[in-house]
């Protein structure tokens, strides 16, 4: 017999994926200006809580990153309310933006294997 896939499990994948996609057109088409925000690329997102919550990750061409954390913070709401107009949901998660640090460590890594080869 075979066994069933958790279909909760599925269906926060699906929403953090639609979430993901929306928000990402969101700050495209909303915040192109904002130099901040336009050198943004959402790399990611996952869905906690019963599906109330999706963490968005993120990566910026920005050295700052506080910077950009903050800017991402203060819109939020207003991203958050526009993800509500194009859901066609009766609950729209909290969203919140967390940079990801993967090709920061990825590069570290490079350089650490590359000085242990010379």
């Amino acid at each position: 017999m075979m066994k069933r896939q958790n279909n909760n499990s599925n269906r926060a994948e699906r929403i953090a994926s639609k979430v993901q996609m929306l928000v990402a057109e969101i700050l495209r088409d909303n915040y192109s200006e904002d130099k901040l925000v336009s050198g943004v690329s959402l790399v990611g997102a996952v869905a906690h809580g019963g599906l109330q919550f999706v963490r968005l990750f993120y990566y910026s061409r920005n050295d700052d990153i506080d910077i950009v954390q903050r800017r991402l913070d203060e819109i939020t709401k207003t991203v958050r309310f526009e993800l509500a107009a194009r859901m066609n949901q009766k609950y729209v998660p909290d969203i919140k933006f967390e940079y990801d640090d993967t090709l920061d460590r990825a590069e570290r890594i490079d350089a650490l294997l590359n000085d242990i080869e010379k």
